[in-house]
């Protein structure tokens, strides 16, 4: 117990560090001898979790997933079975896609940059499928809780969503100067997909 606790600590300090330090200097700038300093972890404590920069960036992506997918399930669990609770976590969580600053895009869009480098397609690939992975569980978890309806088909919805919020993220970078379709209409696109046969006010109210 007390081993599993370091680890979690540990892992928590690491990937706090690296989300300061990019926030701070960009993922370019900043480098593991950056981490160690800040964190006080050595590269030898750095290198038993991650083999490397990038894989630790992965790490702070998938991390994040997970952060959002603890929610989404804990909303479902609160007793009676609805639509908006486990909805308004997700919806709460679209808001980094058009943000530039936000660390996760940070890191999407400089792993992104690097994908000719197989280790890191891999990565990339890999937070895809967990992306798509999760919001399949989140349709299904409605499904079974008879607040989405079964005939949605959640293997192409669910991916779906995932090309949209890479499409936000990639426009941030791009800093459009007006937009047309914006994170409320993502989230209402979303909603009505989910719930086609109620009205997005009527839904998000349930």
């Amino acid at each position: 117990m007390k081993r599993e606790l370091k680890r979690e600590q540990t892992t928590k300090l690491l990937l706090d560090t690296t989300r300061t330090l990019i926030s701070e200097k960009g993922c370019s700038k900043t480098t593991l001898s950056d981490i160690m300093e800040r964190s006080g972890l050595s590269k030898g404590a750095i290198f038993h979790y991650v083999q490397g920069k990038d894989e630790l960036l992965a790490l702070v992506l998938e991390s994040r997933l997970a952060e959002i997918n603890d929610r989404f399930f804990d909303a479902v669990a609160q007793g009676v079975p609805q639509f908006k609770g486990p909805m308004q976590k997700i919806t709460e969580s679209l808001s980094i896609l058009d943000d530039p600053s936000d660390v996760t895009n940070q890191i999407l869009m400089y792993l992104l940059s690097k994908s000719d480098q197989p280790a890191v397609s891999e990565v990339i690939q890999r937070f895809y499928e967990q992306a798509v992975n999760a919001s399949k569980q989140w349709i299904k978890a409605g499904q079974q809780h008879d607040v989405i309806p079964a005939s949605i088909n959640a293997d192409k919805t669910a991916e779906l969503f995932v090309l949209l919020s890479y499409g936000f993220r990639m426009r941030a970078a791009t800093a459009p100067q007006t937009i047309s379709f914006g994170i409320s209409d993502f989230s209402e696109f979303i909603v009505n997909i989910l719930q086609p046969n109620s009205n997005s006010k009527k839904e998000s109210g349930d």
